[in-house]
């Protein structure tokens, strides 16, 4: 390994630290309690107090609203599909809970979206007479009589009406499709001659579900997109809370979470604003919470006359293909990197997984297929940069008499005059192996990006591992130690002791660089950086990498029998006594140099 590709570990690693400090800190649980405590007393408030009786006079022959009353039995009603199965309630008429079929927790309990102890999905409508009221605690009346509707042919509607007043209402129909996740939502009102403004508030809890809370916690934010932008905006990652107020319009908002989102969408219009916020809970809640989700959103509303708003809801897994065939830029909340990052990602590393994946039932034999076809590819830089440190290597002894030549510090100009003109007679560059180095690096940041978003991983075992999307762990202890955690990971071992035997083999075939601290800092100081901060990490990333300094080191023997070094030095030697081709631009640079001095020369003369 040469100056350079050390270099570029050591600010790898560098970021990799600082990152993992910023991500240790521990959230303040209290905050977050605090607001979810509120939201319980919000939604208990009685009806007579978000109803003004006022309201009740516009239609004299029947009551303006039916109120909830202790005594009555809220009725839930179920309709699935294939792959989602949705509870709708009768107060407030929304889903209160969305079952994946396909999924299951890491605990193992079904999944569900939605349906925390803190659960709200309410539309509020403000009237020009200042008699405001919403959805929330108001009771709909399904249009059927079945309280369980499965899907047979290609769709599914189900509607709920909110009874306002004699020939004024409002109402939610659901529809479903097969084998999607997605369920469209249209808001019916008729009648509400003097709405003048209709805003949506949904608040949420969203449960824990992985192995890991940190890494979880990672990948959960809230995310939105702009109408017409291809990316993706968020409110960051935090363990506290975060909020924005957006006041241009908006096209969708995600709570998005590692694996699963619960996506609101506007089809035909946009919304035209939204206050959006979250908090995260602690790391040991009692209930298994991870964040509270807010978002209070703008919706277009033209009064005084019958309309239809037409919403949908994505409530699913984070799989890219998935969300890509939406065509609403929902992919782009799977973190894949930005610009180069993303490109590989997305247009070379997921075809080639999904292809493996659709002939290979072992995750763990497509990931060591994946690291094999890679590798491959990128052997031709791996063989150039070998070649070029194998180049400064023949010709350290003639760099060493240079420098016995120049001893003095004084001279050290001379030296490296004298030293890059050897390196331009024998067509070496001190820079040939950088460049191979910076080609590859983007594919290292790519597999980092890839593999803990990668929903494929998610519960497959391999080997010791239960989980290739969460940590492996051969140990528990009985206590956490900063900066590594409460266990074990095998894997990530394996993967830094690779990493200390390919350093170890590349620092042996390269010239020594006068720098004591850099063999420190690139045998010791990396691998155990990495060992900390992939412990808690995918064992899917940290199996990748190991396998990927193994091959490098399979690659390095390799190459070294191809390479005989004592016709490299002849080579170079050859090399010398040819004459130096010059390019018109050295050509033309060093004509202006002559002329320049023979100018100095003649004016001294005067």
């Amino acid at each position: 390994m040469d100056k350079n590709s050390v270099l570029g570990f050591v600010a790898i690693g560098a970021i990799l630290v600082g990152f993992s400090v910023y991500q240790s800190k521990q959230a303040k649980q209290a905050a977050a309690e605090k607001r979810r405590l509120d939201s319980i007393a919000y939604a208990n408030v009685p009806i007579e107090a978000l109803v003004p009786p006022v309201a009740q006079q516009e239609v004299v022959a029947a009551p303006a609203f039916v109120p909830p009353t202790t005594q009555r039995e809220v009725k839930n009603y179920v309709i699935e599909n294939d792959v989602i199965a949705l509870t709708i309630s009768e107060r407030g008429g929304r889903i209160c809970e969305a079952k994946l079929k396909n999924y299951t927790t890491y605990g193992g309990d079904t999944l569900k979206l939605l349906g925390g102890k803190v659960d709200e999905f309410s539309l509020q409508f403000y009237t020009n007479n200042s008699q405001n009221f919403e959805t929330q605690n108001l009771f709909f009346e399904a249009q059927t009589t079945s309280q369980h509707l499965v899907l047979q042919q290609d769709t599914l509607r189900f509607a709920m009406r909110l009874p306002i007043a004699q020939n004024k209402y409002v109402d939610y129909v659901y529809t479903l499709h097969q084998g999607s996740y997605m369920v469209d939502f249209a808001v019916n009102t008729v009648g509400l001659d003097n709405v003048s403004q209709m805003d949506l508030l949904w608040i949420t809890d969203a449960s824990r579900y992985e192995k890991a809370f940190a890494n979880e916690n990672n990948y959960t934010t809230l995310a939105y997109r702009y109408p017409n932008e291809e990316g993706v905006e968020d409110l960051g990652v935090s363990t506290a809370g975060k909020q924005e107020n957006i006041k241009t319009k908006l096209q969708w908002i995600a709570f998005k979470q590692q694996f699963f989102s619960s996506i609101l969408v506007a089809k035909n219009e946009v919304f035209e604003g939204a206050q959006l916020s979250y908090e995260t809970y602690g790391e040991h809640h009692p209930d298994a919470l991870i964040k509270h989700y807010t978002a209070r959103v703008q919706v277009p509303y033209q009064p005084y006359r019958d309309q239809g708003i037409a919403l949908a809801f994505y409530l699913g897994p984070n799989k890219y293909s998935i969300l890509k065939s939406h065509e609403q830029q929902f992919e782009k909340i799977v973190p894949l990197g930005g610009w180069i990052i993303g490109w590989i990602n997305r247009f070379v590393v997921i075809p080639i997984f999904d292809l493996l994946e659709n002939h290979i039932a072992s995750y763990g034999l497509i990931i060591l297929i994946l690291t094999l076809i890679i590798k491959l590819v990128l052997f031709p830089l791996t063989y150039k940069s070998y070649l070029s440190s194998a180049k400064m290597r023949v010709l350290k002894p003639d760099v060493d008499k240079i420098t016995k030549k120049y001893p003095s510090k004084t001279d050290a100009m001379k030296k490296q005059q004298e030293t890059m003109a050897l390196y331009k007679k024998t067509g070496v560059s001190p820079m040939g192996g950088c460049l191979p180095i910076l080609i590859q690096f983007p594919i290292l940041v790519a597999m980092f990006r890839f593999f803990p978003a990668s929903i494929e991983l998610r519960q497959q075992p391999f080997l010791w591992a239960d989980d290739l999307s969460a940590y492996d762990s051969i140990l528990n202890l009985p206590f956490s130690i900063p900066f590594y955690g409460d266990h074990i990971s095998l894997f990530t071992l394996l993967m830094a002791a690779a990493l200390y035997a390919s350093s170890r083999m590349s620092m042996a075939q390269t010239p020594d660089t006068g720098m004591p601290g850099m063999k420190f800092m690139t045998l010791y100081m990396m691998p155990v950086m990495l060992l900390l901060w992939f412990n808690s990490y995918s064992a899917g990333l940290s199996y990748y990498y190991c396998l990927s300094n193994l091959i490098t080191i399979g690659q390095n023997l390799i190459t070294r029998r191809m390479v005989n070094e004592e016709k490299l030095h002849a080579q170079l030697k050859e090399n010398s006594k040819k004459p130096i081709k010059k390019s018109k631009f050295q050509a033309k640079l060093e004509t202006m140099a002559k002329q320049a001095q023979l100018q100095q020369k003649q004016q001294k003369r005067r």
